[in-house]
């Protein structure tokens, strides 16, 4: 039985099967989302009110010509948008999903998987750099170095901000930070200010407008993904996809006391929780437009991360008092 539940959080749920069906399903909400904050209709043809359509660009792209260019690695150029999808699939697999209460130990659930988490969602920004510099395409490149640059100005409020939960939790551990803030739902009162900063945090690392700087179509083409194209690209979006539910799974776990409940239920309020996060990522996108890469670098520095800075004292100083 152990072996075919480890199978099943692998392959169905939360594995790859559930991660596809249900990425696709947010970049639909998203794009929708975002289509009526601008007054338009969105994806409307294909499947009910469009809901398809996701799933009809990323398979086109599936069957599309697959280009590698010429001078580029072809190795690693070839290798990077599987690693990437990889690697974000996992990060995947350290939520917790199917904890019924902080007693059931997963195999996946121990003291410090926040921390690996947080890491894995770093990794992408790596990969972008990557599959940029080895595509030799200077508009690529360009992407590249601006995705890394971006790197340093959102990473540290983001860390800052999703860590203060665990602190005044007193745990490194998902299912802990989750069940502590079950039982004292009041205290999330005192993470206001670090959940807008993560979720601001979350739209520059998914380089969403306007942090969409790596990838400016009127600056320099598509960036690191100029070179792209047919099922690598379609890896690469849907890697960005399932990042996009991952980072909005996490803020979930940690501000807003995780997926209690048993599966069914749990998986409700899993759906609900992210759908929320991903609706103000839309907001953020609908109300702004793109942002110069120092503009970018100077916000994260003057205003993330004093704010996540200002979260982390309040998470010791509340920590202090309820001890």
């Amino acid at each position: 039985m152990a072996a075919v539940k480890t199978f099943i959080y692998l392959f169905v749920y939360p594995g790859v099967l559930f991660l596809f069906i249900y990425s696709i399903f947010c970049e639909w909400f998203d794009r929708k989302l975002y289509a009526r904050f601008q007054n338009r209709i969105g994806p409307a043809y294909t499947g009910v009110a469009g809901i398809l359509q996701p799933v009809a660009d990323f398979f086109k792209l599936l069957f599309k010509q697959d280009i590698v260019p010429e001078k580029a690695d072809h190795i690693i150029f070839s290798a990077l948008p599987v690693i990437g999808l990889a690697v974000v699939i996992t990060a995947g697999l350290y939520l917790p999903l199917w904890h019924y209460s902080v007693d059931e130990v997963a195999f996946n659930s121990f003291q410090g998987d926040i921390i690996v988490i947080l890491y894995l969602l770093t990794l992408p920004a790596l990969i972008f750099f990557l599959s940029g510099w080895h595509s030799t395409n200077p508009f690529s490149t360009i992407g590249g170095v601006r995705a890394l640059t971006m790197l340093f100005g959102y990473e540290v409020p983001f860390f800052l901000a999703v860590l203060s939960p665990a602190i005044v939790a007193d745990s490194w551990r998902l299912a802990e930070i989750s069940y502590f803030y079950q039982r004292f739902p009041y205290l999330l009162i005192f993470q206001i200010i670090g959940f807008f900063v993560a979720v601001v945090a979350l739209q520059a690392k998914l380089e969403r407008t306007p942090f969409d700087i790596p990838d400016a179509e009127t600056e320099i083409v598509g960036g690191t993904f100029t070179e792209y194209s047919g099922k690598k690209l379609a890896f690469f979006r849907l890697m960005i996809d399932i990042e996009m539910v991952i980072g909005s799974g996490l803020i979930a776990t940690v501000f807003m006391a995780g997926f209690s409940g048993g599966l069914f239920p749990g998986l409700i309020r899993f759906i609900v929780k992210t759908l929320f996060v991903i609706a103000m990522l839309s907001i953020i996108r609908a109300a702004c437009s793109r942002i110069r890469i120092d503009q970018m670098i100077n916000f994260s520095w003057k205003y993330l991360t004093p704010f996540a800075v200002l979260q982390l004292l309040i998470s010791i100083f509340v920590k202090g008092i309820i001890q």
